[in-house]
C-alpha cells in the first residue's frame, strides 16, 4: 500500500496498549472482511505484499492465509532495528491475527457486481491497513521493504519504490489472472489508498500555507483574532518582481490550518491584501500550538 511508511517515533510511543490493540483487531477484521466478502471470489488483487500473496496462491493455488503470513514476517525482521520491537510485534500479531481469520473464519460473499467488487473491496482493505497503522503496526510489509530499500537507492523515494513494485504486481496480474481482473485490481488498489490516506489523517488534513504580503501584520492579526489560528512569524527580503523591488525586508506569515478551513483563511488574506502571495502544501501531522486534536488519537 502506499502513503506514508511508519516510523519509530510514531508507531513506538502509542497512548495505551489497549487502544492499540483494538485498532489492530478493527483492521484485522475489516481487511479479511474486504479480502474474502469481496475479492477472492471474483480473483481481483490489492497492490503490495498481500497482492503478491494473493497472486502466488491463484498461480499455484496455495492458501493466502499461509502465504501471507510467510511473505509479511521477514519484511517484518528486517523492519526490526528500524522501528523497534513493539513495532514489530503488534505487526506479527496483527498479521498473524489476519492470517487466522482468512484460514478459519469465512464471510459471506456481498455482491457479484465486479465494480463494487471492486470498490469495496478497497475500501475495507484500506480501512484495515489504516486502522492496524493507527495502531502502531502493519498488515503489509510492503511500506518496511521501501522505506529499507530507499536507504540505499537515494536517488528513489519510499513513495516511488511504492509505485514500481505495485507496476510490476499488476503487470504480472495481466498474465495470471487475465486483463480485466487486472484492471479492476488497480481500482481496489486505488480504492484502498484512498481510504488508507483518509483513516490515517482524517478529514481534517493539515496544510501549511505561507504568506507574503507588505500587510503582514493585518493579516497576522486577522488569522488571530478572527480565524482563531495560531501563526509564525519571520523575516525575508524580497527578490527581483513585477515591482522592480529588491532586498526589501518583510515579515512571512506563516501557519496551519485544517483543508475545511483553508477557503475561509484565502478569502480572509485577499480581504486584507489581494496581492498578497500565497503558498500551500500538505501537512501529513501536527500537535502542539493551537492545533486541534484528532477524534481518532
Amino acid at each position: 500500500m502506499d502513503p506514508t511508511p511508519p516510523t519509530a517515533q510514531n508507531i513506538n510511543n502509542p497512548n495505551s496498549e489497549l487502544k492499540n490493540a483494538l485498532f489492530i483487531i478493527a483492521g484485522v477484521i475489516s481487511a479479511a472482511f474486504g479480502l474474502e466478502s469481496f475479492l477472492l471470489s471474483s480473483h481481483f488483487i490489492d497492490g503490495g505484499v498481500t497482492g503478491v500473496s494473493m497472486l502466488l496462491a491463484a498461480a499455484f493455488r496455495l492458501p493466502l492465509s499461509v502465504l501471507i503470513l510467510v511473505i509479511n514476517l521477514p519484511f517484518i525482521a528486517l523492519g526490526y532495528r528500524q522501528l523497534g520491537r513493539r513495532f514489530a510485534l503488534r505487526s506479527a500479531l496483527g498479521i498473524g491475527g489476519l492470517a487466522l481469520v482468512l484460514a478459519f473464519v469465512h464471510f459471506p460473499d456481498i455482491t457479484s457486481d465486479r465494480l463494487l467488487t471492486a470498490v469495496f473491496g478497497g475500501v475495507f482493505i484500506g480501512a484495515g491497513i489504516g486502522l492496524a497503522m493507527r495502531g502502531g503496526a502493519v498488515l503489509d510489509g510492503t511500506e518496511i521493504a521501501a522505506l529499507l530499500v530507499s536507504r540505499y537507492l537515494v536517488l528513489l523515494k519510499v513513495s516511488d519504490l511504492i509505485l514500481i513494485l505495485n507496476v510490476v504486481i499488476f503487470s504480472v496480474a495481466v498474465l495470471v489472472l487475465g486483463t480485466e481482473p487486472a484492471l479492476y485490481s488497480m481500482l481496489t488498489y486505488f480504492a484502498a489508498a484512498r481510504v488508507l490516506e483518509f483513516v490515517l489523517n482524517g478529514i481534517e488534513q493539515y496544510t501549511g500555507v505561507t504568506i507574503v504580503s507588505e500587510h503582514s501584520d493585518a493579516i497576522r492579526k486577522v488569522i488571530t483574532e478572527k480565524l482563531g489560528r495560531g501563526v509564525t512569524m519571520y523575516q525575508g527580503k524580497s527578490g527581483y518582481g513585477k515591482r522592480g523591488e529588491m532586498g526589501i525586508e518583510r515579515d512571512i506569515v506563516f501557519t496551519v490550518v485544517t483543508r475545511l478551513e483553508l477557503p475561509g483563511l484565502r478569502t480572509a488574506v485577499q480581504e486584507v491584501d489581494p496581492q498578497a502571495f500565497i503558498v500551500q502544501y500538505r501537512i501529513d501531522d501536527a500537535q502542539g500550538g493551537i492545533i486541534k486534536k484528532r477524534a481518532l488519537h
